[in-house]
């Protein structure tokens, strides 16, 4: 395997994708609606959403919308078509060398072992240095979407530092392994228990070990939003990054779902203040200490920077502040 491009200093791999807006590359009018709904990430398709007769066009509507649109706030990814059709080297090279400099990240779907990364990310490298682009800004995410794939995530997470996310891609998934069910993201009947949770948690395993993000997929009811959030509060509670999101009913659920709730936003902030105050010199360098009833210590640090940096990112806001006791 080719070793992995260092990372650019300017780029953010971590950056807020709680919704992940799919849209057709090759409907102009979703592309243009697209750019004013609230979603973290837009992701403008090639692959499942466009017709096979659609593609070639699809592709330079794409360069249009993405030189031409207003994106601002949002994360720009176009998903090409895997490296088992015909389409996908073009698909790379005609939207990279007409829209790199306002494109961030490629998604790359049915991503099967960790050449596959590769391969991206060297036409990738290629195009950069043919058309004058800073070489290695643009990110790379990868769907998991069958067993193959699911088994090799760990070598899939480590193949480039161009890797932002790993996804869950489960409908293409549940026909790999011939589950019972019919309703994407749905559980099969006739399992008592969670039948995603070895799956998700697998793809999150992988995702962490290497700083990266875990985005669930779709959940294609599309008009049943409850359900939705019940599927995407499953990820979220494991500490899934985000979801992908269908329709901009959808957007706000997500958007919800993936941040914090205010009270556990302030509390978080609560903890890394009183902690930061506890182990300095005015606090008495201690290495725990009480926050109210709840003693608080290093572990208790790492955790709230998990949910603070999930809230900040989300723009939220602290509605409490700590106060230091009197001597």
């Amino acid at each position: 395997m080719t070793q992995p491009l260092p990372q650019s200093g300017g780029v953010n791999r971590l950056r807020p994708r709680r919704s992940c807006l799919a849209v057709p590359g090759s409907n102009p009018r979703f592309l243009e609606k697209a750019q004013g709904l609230p979603a973290d990430q837009v992701f403008l398709d090639l692959e499942d959403a466009c017709a096979p007769l659609a593609k070639p066009e699809a592709r330079h509507t794409i360069v249009k919308f993405l030189n031409e649109g207003d994106w601002t706030g949002k994360t720009r990814v176009v998903r090409v078509n895997d490296w088992t059709t015909e389409w996908t080297y073009r698909d790379v090279v005609t939207v990279v060398e007409g829209a790199g400099p306002n494109l961030d990240c490629i998604m790359l779907p049915k991503v099967q072992d960790a050449q596959q990364v590769v391969a991206l990310d060297l036409l990738l490298t290629q195009i950069e240095k043919t058309m004058g682009f800073e070489v290695g800004r643009i990110g790379i995410e990868a769907q998991i979407e069958n067993a193959k794939g699911l088994v090799n995530v760990d070598e899939i997470a480590a193949a480039s530092s161009r890797i932002e996310t790993i996804i869950f891609g489960p409908a293409d998934f549940m026909a790999s392994i011939n589950m019972k069910s019919l309703v994407v993201g749905e559980q099969p009947p006739g399992y008592p228990a969670d039948a995603y949770h070895y799956i998700l948690m697998r793809i999150l395993m992988a995702a962490r070990t290497h700083d990266l993000q875990a985005i669930d997929g779709p959940y294609l009811q599309i008009k049943n939003v409850d359900g939705y959030r019940e599927v995407a509060g499953r990820a979220a509670a494991l500490g899934f990054d985000g979801k992908w999101v269908l329709h901009p009913g959808q957007v706000e659920a997500a958007n919800e779902v993936f941040s914090p709730s205010q009270e556990d936003y302030d509390h978080a902030e609560l903890i890394l203040d009183a902690y930061e105050y506890y182990t300095s010199e005015a606090g008495g360098k201690k290495g725990s200490a009480m926050l109210g009833d709840e003693m608080i210590d290093e572990a208790s640090r790492k955790m709230a920077l998990v949910i603070s940096g999930k809230g900040r990112a989300a723009g939220m806001r602290r509605t409490s502040k700590f106060e230091a006791p009197e001597a």
